[in-house]
């Protein structure tokens, strides 16, 4: 188009944290969804002289960057949780497999996706949406159903702006969007899973967590953790339901565990996260797991325990040991 003049790299910089965010719900990997925004830029920057100007440089940015999640989708198998693949195993039982990690649904930090400055409820939104329980089930959707229901229900956009976006017709876009509430309620994604955000009471609980998990106070962690609490370790494929059988795991095969230091590691996933180091034979401490724990009704409801330090920690601006 005459006189449209082709959008610097500045302006397109500036739309990295809300691509990442979109990318990473698609993708359920904050590292898939950097090489996605990476490559979306990239690729605009080259198109830069063929923008015409129809659109807004960020709705053409979402087109780019809806391809490029297509196109890694359509090459890999949808990522999970635990709970997304068998049932809950015994504390006492086999551990299950290690199961590589494109395998897992992977935690995102809140500031890597979410802008803290802008309207507190829009805050809250965009952390809502980024559950791990949400994020995963996402990934039961068709890629391009999923594409249409973060679009139109997390981003707000019009149907209208979405079917130009996938080059197809309004009633496609309302019926790929019927059909993915649809799965999403079948997969029961009620209030229970969305909790509300951590309020005093909940980081004051927190607090007594890490200096009960730190003692490995059984009493004291009883009063913390819920009765039907669940936990899960990825990479394994093990998780368990129920307090006793969690308390059945730490003081059995988790023994290892007892000793650990706990340091907070900021909000992941919308969620209190804490970085777990176990004592070393060498000495100090070396990492073991980031724990991402929610908070329900006064009492911990979940904790997953991620153990891919080697990913994970340098992503949330954890040391690699603590000294003794």
């Amino acid at each position: 188009m005459a006189g449209t003049v082709a959008p610097a790299f500045g302006e397109l910089e500036q739309h990295r944290r809300e691509l990442r965010a979109y990318c990473y719900r698609m993708l359920g990997s904050p590292f898939d969804a950097d090489d996605a925004v990476q490559d979306t830029l990239l690729r605009a920057w080259r198109a830069r002289d063929r923008f015409e100007g129809r659109a807004a440089v960020r709705s053409w940015l979402y087109r780019i960057a809806t391809n490029v999640c297509l196109d890694m989708l359509n090459a890999r198998k949808r990522r999970a949780r635990p709970m997304d693949l068998g049932p809950a195993r015994p504390p006492d039982g086999p551990i299950g497999e290690i199961l590589p990690e494109t395998t897992w649904i992977e935690p995102v930090p809140d500031e890597l996706v979410i802008a803290d400055d802008g309207d507190p409820a829009a805050v809250a939104d965009a952390r809502e949406t980024i559950r791990l329980a949400f994020v995963a089930a996402l990934q039961h959707l068709p890629p391009r159903q999923r594409a249409v229901l973060i679009l139109c229900e997390v981003l707000r956009w019009k149907a209208a702006e979405v079917a130009e976006l996938l080059d197809t017709s309004v009633a496609s876009v309302n019926s790929a969007l019927q059909r993915a509430r649809a799965t999403l309620e079948r997969r029961e994604m009620v209030a229970d899973d969305l909790a509300p955000t951590v309020d005093a009471a909940d980081r004051e609980l927190l607090e007594r967590y890490v200096a009960a998990f730190e003692r490995y106070d059984i009493e004291a962690l009883t009063d913390l953790i819920r009765e039907d609490a669940i936990q899960s370790m990825p990479p394994y494929e093990l998780w368990l339901e129920g307090r006793d059988d969690i308390f059945g795991w730490w003081w059995g095969p988790g023994i290892g565990c007892k000793g650990s230091r706990v340091v907070p590691a900021g909000t992941a996933n919308g969620l209190p996260a804490f970085g777990q180091y176990k004592p070393s034979p060498d000495g100090g401490y070396a990492p073991w797991a980031l724990q991402v724990v929610r908070v329900q009704d006064g009492g911990i409801r979940e904790l997953t325990f991620f153990l891919s330090t080697e990913r994970l920690f340098p992503l949330f601006g954890l040391p690699e040991r603590l000294d003794a």
